[in-house]
């Protein structure tokens, strides 16, 4: 027992070290390819007098040496301090994204669980009917979820459900109903992943021996499903869903900006329009962070779902 202990633990400490590794390169890169762009936030204030740009240039650090930029964003990252906004006066750039995480959360967490319901479930039904009308309904909504893109897919749910039909508002945030058309948009991506990786495990694990022997065993057809079949077919769909809730998040950004919605996407596009350095890299710091928690997250998960890892690690 200490041995498998030892072991998860050294996993553990492994994967930690890795996401800080990725982590500590994400943040070099973002710095020194944004250094990289001619010019600064204020270039393009030709109002203010050259005394003024050359103080402000001053006291935000763009006269020091890269190396001594490097180092004062490097600390400013580790304290999570991550400066003010250049465009917003008087906000800062941990006040923006606390603000529109609320909002980019709640639409991501909707989508995430659509695709996640609806995935496995076309899935499920695909592969339970296999080569039968089911299936191929199935698979063709999944091959329309990957084929059309989220922006022409919001534009038609927009047209459809909110100007013919009039069912649903067409654009801004406040009520649940203005959260189902971007939270459908987002989900239709992650929706057909999720379809076509839970057909492909789920038919690959019913051919198994193990499956044949339950029900030769007298064991009924849904208990197999539920307690073998679905346990080891959703094990992809569990290592996809850490990349998956870092791209529902990225991709919302367009579906934010189609909608209205006062999430970070929208911080996010106004901020690359205006140049303003420290939320563009506050922000992808941020979405970086995110991902490399929920992959790790889902290591672990996937450790403990999947004995076969731990005999591995013990062999």
């Amino acid at each position: 027992m200490s041995m498998i202990c030892n072991r998860f633990l050294s996993m553990i400490c492994n994967r930690f070290l890795s996401m800080i590794t990725a982590l500590f390169v994400i943040v070099t890169a973002t710095f020194f390819l944004m250094k990289a762009i001619p010019g600064d936030p204020f270039s393009e204030e030709q109002s203010i007098p050259t005394e003024v740009l050359e103080a402000l240039r001053d006291h935000y650090h763009f006269n020091d040496p890269l190396f001594s930029q490097y180092l004062h964003y490097l600390k400013s990252v580790v304290s999570w301090d991550l400066g003010p906004s250049f465009k917003y006066k008087s906000r800062t750039v941990n006040e923006i994204i606390s603000q529109g995480m609320s909002v980019s959360f709640a639409l991501g967490a909707e989508a995430l669980l659509i695709s996640c319901a609806l995935g496995i479930s076309l899935g499920t039904i695909g592969a339970l009917r296999q080569k039968r009308w089911q299936d191929y309904c199935a698979m063709t909504l999944a091959v329309l979820g990957v084929s059309v893109p989220s922006f022409l897919l919001a534009t038609f749910l927009q047209y459809l459900f909110a100007i013919k039909l009039n069912l649903l508002p067409v654009a801004r945030w406040g009520t649940f109903a203005h959260s189902i058309l971007p939270a459908l948009a987002l989900a239709a991506l992650p929706t057909a992943f999720i379809a076509r990786l839970t057909r492909a495990s789920m038919v690959e694990v019913l051919r198994q021996d193990y499956i044949k022997t339950a029900l030769a065993k007298g064991m009924k057809g849904r208990q197999v499903i539920l307690f073998h079949v679905m346990r080891n077919s959703l094990l992809p769909v569990l290592t996809y869903l850490g990349p998956l809730i870092a791209n529902i998040l990225v991709g919302s950004f367009v579906v934010e900006r189609i909608f209205g919605i006062p999430g970070l996407g929208q911080w996010f596009v106004n901020s690359i329009a205006s140049r303003d350095y420290t939320v563009i890299m506050g922000m992808t710091v941020f979405y970086s962070a995110i991902l490399l928690v929920a992959v790790f997250l889902v290591d672990v998960a996937y450790h403990f779902l999947d004995p076969r890892l731990e005999r591995k690690h013990l062999g």
